[in-house]
Formats: C-alpha cells, sequence, structure tokens
C-alpha cells in the first residue's frame, strides 16, 4: 500500500488483480473511507484493518467487473454506501447512491465532483476531490480506454474534459498500464524528448516495485499519445505521415485504432 497526502485526505493505493488500482480515500475529518473501484474485497478488507476504520463508501466509475466485482462483499460486512452513475445504476452491483455532474455524492470532509466521461462505457464517470482524479479506466498512463461502447468522438471529447483541469491534478487510474501504453507512444511520437525522459523514469520506478502512478495532466498532456492531438503541430506531422486529415478528432481516432490491434 503506499499512501499520498493531500489537502483534507490521504490516499491509499493498493495492487489488486494483476495490474488494478484500488484506491481509499481516508478524510481528515468526518469518519469517511471511501473505496474506488474496489476489484475484489480481500485487500480493502486488510488496508481497513491496518487504518484502525470501517469502509463508509465506494465509489464506481464504472460497471465492469474489475471495478465492481468487491461492491456486494463489502457492502455486507461494513454496510458501506455504493455510488455510480445514474445513467448507468442498473449495471452497478448494489448501488444506493446516483450520481452526475450536476448531483455529485455529498460526504461529510470531502468535497467531491464528478464529470461524465463516456466513451470507454456509456455510463463512464470520474470522481474529482481538490486535485486528486480518480478517473477509473478513461485516462490512464500514457493511455486511454478502449472504446467498448462509445464513440472515438465521445472518448476525444471527455479526454478534451480531463485534458482541461489544472495541470498539477493527480491522476489516479485503476490499472498499471503505463510501460505499454509508453512502449506504442515511442512508435508514434518518435522525436518527443519529454517522452524519452519518461520511458526512462517509469521503467525505473516499475524495476524499483513502485507504480508509476498517480500521474498528472501535465505529463499526460506532454507523453499520451491519446492527447497529443491537443498540439496542432503533432497533427500536422502525424497526419503528414499517415495520409490523414489534420484535425484532431481524426488524429486521436487513427491513433485509438492503431492501438487496438498493435
Amino acid at each position: 500500500m503506499w499512501s499520498y497526502q493531500h489537502t483534507g485526505f490521504t490516499v491509499h493505493q493498493l495492487p489488486a488483480l494483476r495490474d488494478n488500482y484500488i484506491y481509499l480515500i481516508e478524510a481528515d475529518s468526518g469518519n469517511v473511507l471511501v473505496a474506488v473501484d474496489p476489484a475484489e474485497a480481500v485487500s480493502v478488507r486488510k488496508a481497513c484493518r491496518q487504518l484502525g476504520k470501517p469502509l463508509t463508501h465506494i465509489f464506481n466509475t464504472h460497471h465492469h467487473w474489475d471495478h465492481t466485482d468487491g461492491n456486494l462483499s463489502l457492502k455486507k460486512d461494513f454496510g458501506c454506501l455504493i455510488v455510480g452513475a445514474a445513467n448507468d445504476a442498473e449495471r452497478i452491483p448494489g448501488i444506493d447512491i446516483v450520481v452526475s455532474e450536476i448531483s455529485p455524492p455529498a460526504l461529510p470532509g470531502l468535497d467531491v465532483s464528478v464529470l461524465d466521461v463516456p466513451g470507454h462505457t456509456k455510463g463512464h464517470i470520474t470522481y474529482m476531490i481538490n486535485d486528486a482524479l480518480f478517473c477509473g479506466d478513461t485516462l490512464f498512463g500514457a493511455g486511454c480506454g478502449r472504446l467498448f461502447e462509445g464513440t472515438a468522438a465521445q472518448m476525444w471529447h471527455s479526454l478534451n474534459k480531463l485534458a482541461g483541469l489544472d495541470g498539477q491534478t493527480k491522476i489516479y487510474c485503476a490499472h498499471e498500464y503505463t510501460l505499454a501504453n509508453l512502449a506504442y507512444a515511442s512508435t508514434i511520437d518518435i522525436n518527443n524528448p519529454a517522452l524519452a525522459e519518461r520511458i526512462i523514469a517509469d521503467k525505473s520506478r516499475r524495476k524499483q516495485g513502485q507504480p508509476t502512478i498517480p500521474s498528472s495532466i501535465d505529463k499526460e498532456k506532454a507523453t499520451n499519445p491519446f492527447l497529443r492531438p491537443l498540439d496542432p503541430a503533432f497533427c500536422q506531422h502525424y497526419a503528414a505521415a499517415h495520409n490523414i486529415s489534420s484535425e484532431p478528432l481524426a488524429v486521436f481516432s487513427d491513433i485509438r485504432k492503431r492501438k487496438d490491434s498493435w
């Protein structure tokens, strides 16, 4: 378990399954302890024992089993409240509280906002608390989620929302996919010195058994191939190399399509 202090709360990062991350958000006041996307229950129970606190809430970013499989077991153990997207409530196991951009959850000691970010799934949402973004499978370290239910246009719009956040915002995504994503990025963004530096740094972190997450909005804008279409110069270069339109959505769509078969 790794822990990161933010103003008013601490984020505890728990590795789970093969490459998942579950996050526990421990408020400094209000006796609130939130699990974000509990892929399984065992590691959450262990962390709660270590912290000496019961789980009060679960935040689900979307319905996929590797984000919700611990819901019902943890609810049975702790009586915690399960929070999920209003427009996808029927697929969130045990859901108690439905939320959206206009109706975020109200928790003592935490100022939580919600962003609707369809693309990976139709009902994907993110949770933001101060400078911490819990983004599930929408944005990864150097990557983004596959388009299982949404369109490229929806995902590009969602990624633009996230890219518009403060650059120092910490990115707490749900998987450790960074090195594979960076390997792909290096095939399409060859002359990017920020990318080369990140590859060295993140490889070193993994060799030491450390996570590459959290990342930041600024780091992703500089090195993530799915956010690089925000840069007009990158779009022009990529479009010329692949004989496509230099419009950002066209460039993003092509990069996403190529990643699916990479």
